[in-house]
């Protein structure tokens, strides 16, 4: 099956800003690579000299704390997906609601798999911040939700 693919267009807010609209394009095109296209060499070369402070407290900071996480659940998963509902901007502030999913025959099942909002801060047009809440949406989600959440692999904490 093939991945899904972010359409953008009816995401974008008549509101934002020129600089705004990048700044949503950036990240959008960050997570269709990483959550959907599971193409983690192009984000590696693209990102791999650059600052990446990770909030989730089980990745490390860095570009591949985030990258050895998801290649690592895709691994599992081949199918993982990420489904993107809203996006809000703030200046170098993106937010986005999605809807992941571990296999093709959930997704658009709002009973399976993670309800997220992921936080990301740019600088000089590059993702360079990340925060997120997770929550599971099945009990089999819960459950791994708790069973895989507790190693701490940074000291950035939440906020």
């Amino acid at each position: 099956m093939s991945a899904p693919i972010i359409e953008q267009a009816p995401l974008m807010k008549s509101h934002w800003s020129e600089q705004e609209r990048v700044n949503a394009q950036v990240v959008l095109d960050f997570v269709q690579l990483l959550m959907n296209d599971h193409n983690f060499e192009a984000l590696r070369n693209q990102h791999q000299n650059n600052p990446y402070k990770q909030h989730n407290r089980t990745m490390s900071d860095g570009i591949e704390g985030v990258l050895s996480t998801i290649a690592d659940l895709v691994k599992k998963f081949p199918t993982f997906s990420y489904d993107v509902k809203r996006v809000f901007v703030d200046g170098d502030e993106v937010i986005i609601h999605a809807h992941a999913t571990l296999k093709a025959a959930h997704r658009g099942d709002d009973t399976q798999g993670m309800n997220i909002v992921d936080i990301w801060k740019l600088a000089d047009g590059i993702p360079v911040e990340h925060w997120d809440a997770v929550q599971g949406l099945s009990l089999s989600m819960r459950l791994y939700g708790l069973l895989t959440g507790g190693k701490v692999a940074n000291s950035n904490g939440v906020f």
